[in-house]
């Protein structure tokens, strides 16, 4: 049910200036008492202001590259290596002069072990995080969201079938499982019957198949408890059908929990394709990733330290603005918390 707000003002009332007019009442909707208590929290705001960079970012990753002169993220060049073929740190120059007499000079971020700029797979490393950490979420709360609505309002052996079948996605180790499906979809024909095929689709499917019992779990435990609220009943009273009352009373109710755990879902999507990055599935080699370029620095940290410094930095940044916007959107969608 929505929480309603009032605040005393005082209308124009056309009475001279001194004299006491007629107090009014003014009513605050649901989205402007959660502008409200969002605005006071000026770590959530700036959180939100990081995300909305590294969307944007994101977005305009090749004009971020062109301005900063840099080579394209997949491009090689020897001349970005040193003489025995170690990577250039942050505006090094080559020790040697080209084929055609020109000193390479790295990016501001370095360059790795096959000369391709550390500052261009950084900015496009952006892409794939978000792209596979949006998508992923999207296809959890549907399925989450769908399934956690029929097991909590039916019940019965809808329910009973449901919950196993979330217990039994909990009970699988969650990597264990994501490198078998990534290791047994990741040939050239993919999984079921190639609707699944290697690279992004993979990573995605996985991600999405790991995570939906968790929002289904809480979406399930809110509607057994709205299902026995007034309302409800006075829906069901008056004839509406099971449709209706799942979409009509019971859905707008969700929105702010389900709202908060995406927000909480999407950085820990992140960090889940870092991680299958990292251990090599799903993610082509030559493509940026966060994760697949702090799996190639692992190796060479101590000569080259920048190489994974500034990955790392951008993954932690992105998880971290994420994970305080979800706290300031639960503090400001909780009516508990109204001032």
């Amino acid at each position: 049910m929505s929480t309603i707000s009032t605040e005393l003002v005082e209308p124009e009332s056309g009475l001279p200036a001194g004299e006491p007019g007629p107090v009014g009442i003014a009513a605050r909707s649901p989205l402007q008492l959660f502008w409200r208590r969002l605005r006071k929290d000026w770590l959530a705001l700036t959180a939100l202001g990081i995300v909305l960079l590294i969307i944007l970012t994101a977005i305009f990753a090749p004009v971020i590259v062109d301005l900063a002169g840099t080579a394209a993220p997949r491009t090689q060049n020897a001349d970005l290596t040193g003489d025995f073929g170690e990577p250039l740190g942050p505006n090094a120059q080559a020790s040697s002069p080209s084929a055609d007499g020109t000193v390479a000079q790295a990016g501001p971020f370095g360059s790795d072990k096959l000369g391709r700029d550390v500052f261009s797979r950084t900015v496009y490393g952006s892409r794939i995080s978000l792209l596979v950490a949006f998508i992923a979420t999207a296809i959890t709360v549907l399925v989450g969201v769908t399934l956690g609505l029929l097991a909590g309002y039916y019940r019965g052996w809808i329910d009973t079938l449901l919950t196993r079948v979330m217990d039994l996605m909990l009970a699988f180790p969650v990597l264990v499982l994501a490198i078998g499906i990534g290791v047994a979809c990741s040939g050239a024909e993919g999984c079921l019957g190639g609707a699944i095929q290697p690279g992004l689709t993979v990573v995605i499917f996985v991600i999405s198949l790991s995570t939906w019992p968790y929002m289904a779990r809480i979406v399930r435990g809110q509607v057994l408890s709205l299902r026995e609220k007034e309302f409800v009943e006075a829906s069901r009273s008056l004839g509406a059908s099971d449709r209706r009352i799942i979409f009509k009373e019971i859905l707008p109710n969700l929105v702010a929990p389900i709202i908060v755990y995406s927000t909480v879902l999407i950085p820990q999507n992140i960090l889940f394709e870092a991680a299958l990055a990292f251990l090599g599935i799903g993610i082509d080699p030559s493509d940026p990733s966060w994760g697949a370029m702090i799996s190639d620095a692992a190796s060479i940290f101590r000569e080259a330290w920048w190489y994974m410094t500034f990955p790392g930095i951008a993954l932690l940044v992105t998880v971290l603005a994420f994970n305080l916007v979800g706290d300031g959107l639960q503090d400001a969608l909780n009516p508990r918390t109204a001032k």
